[in-house]
């Protein structure tokens, strides 16, 4: 769990970053639909649960560039974490409400699938805003809301206006044309990351989606 502090002097984005926290403070948000349809067809054959691949796969290309693990550590410094945890939220259907838990992450999904089958194992009946407890700082927020399609998602933090690490929201997927697709929302701080980020960051989910025999061995 290693933090970077960032040297403001050295920083190639210290302008940019400067003026979207402190004189055009702002956030964005952007929705994409994948297509996922190798990747749900390989999932139901393997009797592997979509939400957890989707955990893998978003942590993964968050761990991939360090412009997705910005943020400001519990002293204020500025910086960036080596690798990441999902931090995720799952859904209580007696009384419906929910709770977050995380998860250790690991390269080999195999080794996280299970940490997610242990961890729903041992707190998926926990109820209250945090199953698990213990939440490291390294983690970023992932959540999902099955029961519609969604074309937008939006979040509204009213905060300082100072989180700065990534929240990604995926819908329900839907057939369209032959194609299973997915929507899914990605939201960051225009600090420190562009629409060239975004883009990054949609088009490598939308690779391993392409790719998934390579990870789901």
């Amino acid at each position: 769990m290693n933090f970077t502090v960032i040297d403001m002097n050295k920083w190639e984005r210290r302008a940019y970053f400067e003026h979207y926290l402190n004189v055009t403070r702002c956030t964005f948000s952007i929705t994409a639909n994948l297509n996922v349809t190798k990747l749900i067809l390989t999932l139901r054959a393997k009797g592997i649960k979509l939400y957890p691949a989707f955990l893998y796969m978003v942590t993964k290309t968050v761990n991939a560039h360090h412009e997705f693990r910005v943020c400001f550590n519990k002293e204020g410094e500025l910086g960036y974490w080596e690798n990441m945890l999902p931090s995720f939220t799952f859904f209580h259907k007696d009384d419906k409400t929910f709770s977050t838990m995380w998860t250790e992450f690991s390269n080999d999904f195999g080794v996280f699938y299970q940490n997610y089958l242990d961890d729903m194992n041992t707190y998926g009946e926990v109820k209250g805003l945090s199953a698990k407890g213990n939440e490291p700082s390294n983690t970023i927020n992932v959540s999902c809301i099955p029961w519609v399609s969604f074309t937008g998602f939006n979040l509204n933090i009213y905060t300082d206006g100072r989180y700065l690490l990534p929240i990604t929201t995926c819908g329900k997927y839907f057939e369209q044309a032959g194609e299973i697709l997915l929507p899914v929302s990605l939201q960051v701080h225009h600090a420190v990351c562009d629409g060239y980020h975004a883009g990054i960051f949609m088009n490598e989910l939308q690779e391993m989606a392409d790719n998934c025999e390579q990870w789901l061995l």
